[in-house]
């Protein structure tokens, strides 16, 4: 598959630049500087002006740390989700949310793959732990307890991740960044802020259909980069039989 920039429409070009320009400005003191930082980097081919070429992300990506988009219709299954982590691509669909649904999507939009993901993985740290990441599914592929783990590791890190920042919480998930209201919803006082534990979060279901409840907060990205090295030690210990 690929992505056919002619069939783009008049309001699918509005639908992005409403989108990017909203959430541009709703991040700026709830979002991590280190993506902020990063979506800045690429904002000669990534922007409000109009609608991404994968070529030219492609070429940003594959300069600064060997990554690259893989064209998808939609979800995916898990297993060919990670042999393409593992193999440093990136899956993302090529369609746009219509203008009436901009705030309600029943699976992830272009919007919410480019806009969210693809900032963090200029960064070589995070790269590498994205590669990691899916060459551990791929290895453990068949084993339902284990892939359900990574999961709900990626689910409550890569997506709704949180971090503790100098002015309090900020979020680095692509399911809050590229989301307008569960950016807003993250900072309400009911919502349970938990500190990171590897050990609890393999183990917490989620559920893809509804604003999240529960998050989980780094002490610093050091702290995702390193919980992949002693993983499988936590898959003996709390997941396997």
């Amino acid at each position: 598959m690929q992505q056919i920039y002619e069939n783009y429409t008049n309001e699918d070009f509005l639908v992005w630049q409403t989108l990017f320009g909203r959430q541009w400005h709703n991040l700026q003191a709830k979002s991590s500087r280190v993506y902020l930082d990063c979506l800045s980097q690429m904002g000669n081919v990534l922007n409000a002006d109009r609608i991404p070429r994968f070529e030219e992300l492609n070429q940003s990506l594959t300069a600064a740390t060997g990554w690259s988009i893989e064209v998808v219709p939609g979800l995916i299954p898990v297993d060919a989700f990670f042999e393409f982590l593992s193999k440093k691509k990136f899956c993302s669909s090529t369609w746009v949310r219509n203008m009436s649904r901009l705030d309600y999507l029943d699976e992830p939009d272009m919007f919410h793959d480019i806009f969210g993901h693809t900032p963090m993985i200029i960064l070589p740290e995070y790269a590498r732990f994205m590669e990691q990441f899916g060459k551990l599914g791929v290895k453990h592929n068949g084993n339902e307890k284990i892939v359900k783990g990574l999961q709900n590791l990626y689910w409550y890190t890569i997506e709704f991740g949180l971090i503790k920042g100098h002015n309090g919480l900020e979020c680095y998930g692509a399911g809050i960044a590229s989301s307008f209201g569960e950016t807003n919803h993250v900072f309400k006082e009911l919502v349970e802020i938990k500190p990171f534990d590897i050990a609890e979060i393999l183990l917490r279901d989620f559920v893809n259909t509804e604003i999240q409840n529960t998050y989980y907060a780094l002490e610093s990205f050091d702290q995702l980069y390193g919980c992949l090295d002693n993983i499988e030690q936590h898959f003996s210990n709390h997941i396997e039989p």
